[in-house]
């Protein structure tokens, strides 16, 4: 009998902790779930505010419009750059010219 009785305090010591195992598990099942509603808001939102502002959602269309936009930059800058660099060519002519 104490054999028996042992069997089931261990049984019941093993499915009380397998009950808090399962109630942690529950618990941060709830909370990805939550995770999950808040990030499907977000990217629904940022999808919305994409279209707005960019006219798409769409990612590849999205990457190719950055592309396009740092290839412009890049041609500005130079642009810039050789503008000044003029600008110094002029003034130093100038300054011989005196």
């Amino acid at each position: 009998m104490t054999s028996l009785s042992r069997l089931d305090s261990d049984t019941l010591r093993r499915l009380e902790d397998l009950r808090k195992t399962f109630d942690k598990l529950r618990a941060e099942r709830i909370r990805a779930e939550g995770e999950m509603e808040r990030l499907a808001r977000d990217l629904d939102e940022a999808k919305a505010l994409a279209k707005a502002e960019l006219g798409t959602d769409d990612e590849g269309e999205i990457q190719n419009l950055i592309e396009a936009a740092i290839a412009q930059n890049a041609k500005l800058v130079e642009e810039f750059g050789a503008a000044l660099r003029e600008v110094e060519s002029r003034l130093q002519r100038l300054g011989e010219d005196r």
